[in-house]
């Protein structure tokens, strides 16, 4: 998994969940361009995307992802409204949330991306 969170302590938290869940994080992020960069290149099954980053939005990150078929979650502490119309049937995670929370919604992102890579050409 990659964890793109601008704040330490949130960051560290949604790590540790993630194992917990038998995840592995692979690379965590808490600045833009280096969210970008990370994106284009990483080898990941999936994605939990803040949607602002110490005030930029992360949808240039979420783009490249998409561009990669690599499912993500956003989370945020500022709702649904925030997220753009091209993004609105993603899965969000409204802060603070549970692991049984990212559970739920991590799961449905990856079962999601694998029913589509089963209904492609």
């Amino acid at each position: 998994m990659l964890v793109v969170e601008d704040e330490g302590a949130v960051a560290m938290l949604i790590e540790e969940m993630l194992e917990e869940l038998g995840c592995e994080v692979v690379a965590s992020v808490a600045r833009l361009a280096t969210a970008l960069d990370v994106a284009r290149h990483v080898e990941a099954d999936l994605a939990m995307l803040d949607v602002n980053l110490a005030g930029q939005f992360v949808f240039p990150v979420a783009e490249v992802l998409r561009d990669r078929a690599i499912p993500f979650v956003f989370s945020t502490g500022y709702g649904a409204s925030r997220i753009p119309a091209e993004f609105s049937e993603c899965h969000i995670l409204h802060k603070p949330y549970s692991e049984s929370e990212l559970r739920q919604k991590i799961t449905l992102a990856a079962s999601e991306a694998k029913r589509q890579k089963r209904s492609l050409p």
